[in-house]
């Protein structure tokens, strides 16, 4: 569900900046300096209204908040079960959102857990945009050259967090842009699937279990913290918002995806691969 031509929170904060060309981080250093402060807002502001967005399978609804005369919006959903033959958790918005910063991807925006009519969920800052890949792609519009190599580095990024988090409901209306095109990613009801099948194989790869798309250059920054990922890190960073099996699958996973890309780089070799 494309968020275009909104409102962000803190707009002082949230600007949409220039980020050096290249660079592997989308949300600008001072966003990320915020997160604590728009974590607290989403957490702790009154709900002065709530409209139904009319879009996805997960029913999410627009709230309004306030706090100290500032008035902001946050997308808040529940979805907690089987929902049209997929599996679908609120708690996995939240994983997502502190696997994100735990990587240092800075792709997913600040999302906790919320209550809303005496019911559970998850409340994620609505992210200002300027338009979604679907729109890219239904409206042939052409990305600027000199934004093209960026674009490029999010789109593996992205598959690389995927297939980390088993993902499995990418798609090109939740991948978004903003108007100096970085990437934001939301929507990850559908992430961190525990079954057999998403620890012995990653969603995307050489041996995908979707599709051979491959994540071709990363930064190194990027894959360290993911080989550093460490049983006690990832409890740490989601608790309590995934269960055992859902981390072990997790760390299973990190074995597969640094396997793909050690063999690139054998292949290619590290300069061609990490940056």
């Amino acid at each position: 569900m494309p968020r275009c031509n909104r409102r962000c929170l803190f707009p002082l904060v949230l600007t949409l900046l220039a980020v050096a060309r290249g660079a592997s981080t989308q949300f600008t250093p001072d966003e990320i300096a915020e997160r604590p402060l728009i974590e607290e807002f989403l957490a702790t502001a009154d709900i002065i209204g709530a409209e139904d967005i009319g879009e996805g399978v997960t029913k999410p609804i627009r709230l309004t908040l306030r706090k100290d005369g500032r008035v902001e919006r946050g997308v808040w959903k529940n979805p907690s079960g089987v929902l049209f033959g997929h599996w679908d958790n609120w708690t996995s918005e939240i994983a997502a959102y502190r696997m994100d910063k735990l990587l240092g991807l800075n792709m997913v925006p600040p999302t906790v857990a919320r209550e809303y009519k005496g019911k559970r969920g998850s409340l994620q800052l609505w992210a200002t945009v300027e338009t979604s890949l679907m729109k890219i792609i239904e409206d042939k519009i052409r990305i600027p050259d000199e934004f093209l190599e960026r674009t490029e580095r999010a789109k593996y990024l992205t598959r690389a967090f995927d297939s980390l988090i088993a993902n499995e409901d990418r798609t090109q209306q939740n991948t978004l842009y903003t108007k100096d095109w970085r990437c934001i990613l939301i929507d990850h009801s559908r992430s961190f699937l525990k079954g057999p099948e998403y620890s012995a194989q990653l969603l995307y790869g050489k041996n995908a279990k979707k599709r051979p798309l491959l994540f071709r250059r990363l930064p190194r920054a990027f894959v360290d913290r993911i080989r550093a990922l460490t049983p006690e890190a990832v409890r740490t960073a989601v608790a309590p918002y995934l269960d055992e099996d859902a981390i072990q699958a997790v760390l299973a996973r990190k074995i597969l995806v640094l396997q793909e890309i050690d063999e690139r780089i054998r292949e290619l070799g590290e300069e061609q691969v990490l940056y």
